[in-house]
């Protein structure tokens, strides 16, 4: 029988004012999921799905890594979705057919008095079917030690969002003021010699 884990998450981040609006930003779902995770652990499938192999998470005496399939992509009001598309569990045949994972996520823009936040929520659920000795363990005991090991994923992401995003938008808005010669020098655009 199907054990059922879950965790919530829920984010806000005050935006500082820059020259470019976060919704800006926020419209390159790319950049988003390069601040939820290491570069070297997405593989980006289209323009809008990403694969990503988690750090691998010990539960109990069994460890495992698994790999998410994710859509992220962002609506006219400049909401971004994230949303979980398949999940794949190297190495251990028995657990990857059992195993099913749900992730659901958004993040908002919302305008306040004081300025720009970003307000966002993110949903995980894990079902799976453990073989024995696991299946012999009482259920509040493993239901207690999943649910403490997602909240720790989705911690570990937020704190990570937390650090990066805003580092990034600034990046990202410095290189845009450049590459659009908008460096308050001068108002006229450059103008390339042809000889």
């Amino acid at each position: 029988m199907a054990t059922r884990f879950t965790a919530s998450q829920s984010v806000e981040i005050a935006v500082p004012e820059q020259p470019i609006p976060i919704q800006h930003y926020l419209r390159q779902p790319q950049r988003l999921v390069k601040a939820l995770a290491d570069n070297s652990r997405i593989q980006q499938l289209s323009e809008e799905v990403f694969r990503l192999k988690m750090r691998p998470l010990t539960f109990m005496s069994l460890s495992i890594q698994p790999t998410v399939d994710m859509r992220v992509w962002t609506e006219s009001n400049g909401v971004i979705y994230l949303r979980s598309l398949g999940c794949e569990i190297l190495g251990f045949e028995y657990i990857n057919q059992r195993f099913a994972l749900n992730l659901k996520g958004h993040l908002s823009p919302k305008e306040f008095s004081t300025g720009t936040r970003l307000q966002g929520k993110a949903d995980l659920e894990v079902l799976v079917d453990f073989p024995p000795p696991f299946s012999f363990t009482p259920k509040p005991i493993l239901e207690a030690t999943g649910n403490g090991l997602l909240k720790s994923v989705l911690l570990s992401v937020k704190q990570r969002l937390l650090n990066q995003l805003l580092a990034d938008y600034r990046y990202w808005v410095v290189s845009q003021i450049k590459d659009r010669g908008l460096d308050g020098e001068s108002t006229e655009l450059p103008i390339l010699n042809a000889e």
